[in-house]
């Protein structure tokens, strides 16, 4: 058995085809772990959709920014110029595909490793975002969530404290572990998010750092698997595999057997 961890599809369905090809991958005994963003702005959000709800148990997918806004969309019919989702907000199977995408985790946490789809917030052990995590799953999950996803667009509050209820709270889960790419670190341990600077590591605004570069991020004893970063591209730490290398621009579209760390692009 073997378990591969794969960046942001966006709708690329044949890419990611041609890459399960690639690494021989078996649903019958293989696993896959995928970093959200499933859809939007590929050509088949809707084909990716049902390939991996059909795999069942085979495939575990966190959300990514694009996820939920598939589902605000489709409770709220605010639709943005340039979205490639309206295949599913029309098809047959719509009402199965967005409930099962709704139940779908903020994170996934298995023994040394963390799926999360952007990135932790430093004061954040692997353990308590895994526990902050489950307040967004209750509230998307829950009979109000069509107010929850109305509510919950926004950047602010940027930083994290223990003091955040309601609304302010949830929002700061959700944009560290789906939006997140730079910060400025602020207080012991702390830092603010920013969501204006969108390029690589070589673009970063005077005293904003990378979210896994903050100094002591409690989540460093853990091998945190991310996407959502484009412009970073595939990079690969000891204790990081951020594998968004840009499959929706151009780039490839990558995956990591975890077992051995074997890389596989097309």
């Amino acid at each position: 058995m073997a378990t591969y961890a794969i960046g942001d599809i966006q709708g690329c369905f044949d890419s990611l085809q041609r890459l399960l090809a690639r690494c021989a991958f078996d649903p019958r005994k293989d696993r896959l772990w995928l970093t959200g963003d499933l859809v939007n702005r590929g050509p088949d959000s809707l084909a990716t959709l049902r390939y991996v709800h059909s795999l069942g148990d085979s495939a575990i997918t966190v959300l990514g920014n694009h996820d939920l806004y598939l589902l605000m969309i489709a409770a709220t019919d605010r639709a943005r110029r340039g979205d490639t989702l309206q295949a599913v907000l029309d098809a047959p199977d719509r009402a199965a595909l967005l409930d099962w995408l709704r139940h779908c985790p903020l994170c996934h946490v298995e023994g040394e490793y963390c799926l999360v789809h952007a990135g932790l917030m430093p004061q954040w052990r692997v353990k308590k975002a895994r526990e902050l995590a489950a307040e967004v799953e209750a509230a998307l999950q829950g009979e109000g969530y069509r107010d929850f996803l109305a509510d919950l667009w926004g950047s602010k509050p940027a930083y994290w404290s223990g003091k955040l209820r309601g609304m302010d709270r949830l929002r700061v889960i959700v944009n560290a572990m789906t939006r997140m790419r730079f910060c400025r670190p602020r207080g012991e341990n702390g830092c603010e998010m920013d969501f204006s600077a969108k390029g690589g590591l070589d673009s970063a605004p005077p005293g904003l750092l990378p979210w896994f570069d903050l100094p002591g991020r409690k989540s460093a004893d853990h091998v945190l698997i991310t996407g959502h970063w484009s412009a970073l591209g595939l990079y690969r730490l000891p204790n990081l595999l951020a594998l968004d290398s840009g499959c929706l621009w151009g780039g490839p579209l990558s995956a990591v057997r975890l077992e051995d760390r074997a890389l596989f692009q097309v």
